[in-house]
């Protein structure tokens, strides 16, 4: 099967790469980039006007799978990000039951691969059930192809056994992701902790409980030597301590999420459940750091954390909503219109923290275009104009604070292992 890509404008800052170039996909690889290729292929693509860029990957998502089918499935959420041009997607493990053994890691690669329409890596738990207790088997499942570990939804809250986390997941050089909010100064909060709460009549959640969190956690790092990575910052204390301690060359990493990067909590006013996620949103001032760090490279890579619920579960008073909101169509929309458009992120920069940086922190061989590489590719359009219509997405719950946002910009193909999955906003059926 070959796929050429004709005149597009070929961004991969993985080899600072910005040229018009013709690109040629063969039997799922990067077989030629060049100014232009004139080989017959089954199939041609006309990129003329449109960014070609390695396909994006998004290593926080919730696929449900297992148990968790009302909110959504694999199918369902691979769809999703065939849509919204992301090629990789890493699953956390709050699933039903708990990701925590070799077992299940197999059986969800397995599932995936028999239902998927992108390539899913698992992610798998650090404590058995994620309750906290007793350490999973995490060689098991680092043997079975776990990508990384994390107790996703959880705080590991005792560093007793986070650094026997930290010291086994050494052995074999897998990563550790802390959700980094502490519990008991979350528990009684709903959103976060500052004048809109004040105002609306919610309980908050002061900042100080991500940032004792991060800070215990870069601490750890520092101690084992054990990469730690910091999932979904949102606070400007938490930015300020992953600077320091990567400036003392602490072995940390972390991202950032779409709606922490684009939404503060004057979203929460409206009591839409929504806008209820952790860690919360924050004010305009958090906002502006998660950016800045964002931009300096304390913050490595965007993700968008996609988390659907049943709609049944959203559809209560903001207090009693869970946490979290569907997110593959919309991130490169969003994104580009609030990052690019407005100027304080270049489109090579945007691919980086979208593709290649997370490929290179989680050893993937994607997230670049040299030639050999896998022949995942999504191709944007800078310049198209459309509207956030939650009716029309292919995720099984649909809930998004950004329903009816005027975005520009879009993926209008996605291309994984050289097949075409999606075209102009339509998912090619398996």
């Amino acid at each position: 099967m070959k796929l050429l890509i004709k005149n597009g404008r070929v961004v991969d800052p993985s080899q600072n790469l910005d040229a018009v170039q013709d690109v040629l996909l063969e039997n799922g690889k990067v077989k030629e980039i060049a100014k232009k290729i004139t080989v017959k292929a089954d199939e041609e693509i006309d990129a003329t006007g449109l960014v070609v860029a390695p396909g994006l990957i998004d290593l926080h998502t919730h696929l449900r799978e297992p148990g968790q089918e009302a909110k959504e499935d694999i199918e369902h959420g691979t769809m999703a990000a065939a849509a919204g041009g992301i090629t990789t997607v890493a699953c956390m493990p709050n699933t039903t039951p708990v990701i925590d053994n070799a077992v299940l890691v197999t059986g969800v690669k397995e599932r995936a691969a028999a239902k998927g329409y992108v390539h899913v890596e698992v992610i798998g738990a650090i404590t058995k059930g994620e309750a906290g207790k007793e350490l999973a088997e995490m060689g098991d499942m680092a043997a079975s192809g776990a990508l990384a570990f994390s107790d996703d939804g959880h705080y590991v809250q005792s560093s007793r056994m986070f650094i026997n986390a930290a010291r086994y997941v050494g052995a074999f050089k897998k990563i550790l992701i802390s959700h980094s909010l502490d519990p008991e100064l979350a528990a009684d909060g709903y959103m976060h902790e500052g004048a809109v709460s004040a105002r609306i009549g919610v309980p908050g959640i002061p900042a100080v409980a991500e940032d004792i969190a991060v800070a215990r956690d870069c601490l750890v790092a520092e101690y084992t030597g054990a990469h730690i990575h910091i999932a979904h910052v949102a606070s400007k204390g938490a930015v300020d301590i992953i600077r320091r301690a990567k400036a003392r060359g602490v072995n940390v990493t972390a991202e950032a999420t779409v709606h922490h990067l684009t939404l503060t909590d004057e979203a929460c006013a409206t009591y839409d459940t929504a806008t209820r996620v952790s860690p919360p949103l924050r004010s305009a001032d958090h906002v502006a750091a998660v950016r800045e760090g964002l931009k300096d490279g304390t913050l490595d890579f965007i993700v968008t954390d996609h988390a659907p619920h049943a709609a049944e579960e959203k559809d209560v008073e903001f207090r009693k909503a869970p946490c979290g909101f569907c997110g593959l169509e919309t991130s490169l929309g969003v994104i580009l219109t609030e990052l690019y458009q407005k100027k304080l992120f270049t489109i090579n920069e945007i691919i980086a923290k979208m593709s290649c940086e997370p490929a290179h922190i989680f050893a993937l061989k994607s997230g670049n275009l040299k030639v050999g590489a896998p022949a995942d590719v999504t191709i944007i359009d800078l310049n198209k104009e459309w509207t956030v219509d939650k009716s029309k997405f292919y995720t099984l719950n649909n809930a998004t604070p950004f329903e009816g946002k005027q975005c520009k910009g879009k993926a209008v193909a996605t291309i994984v292992a050289g097949k075409l999955v999606m075209r102009d906003g339509v998912v090619c059926k398996r």
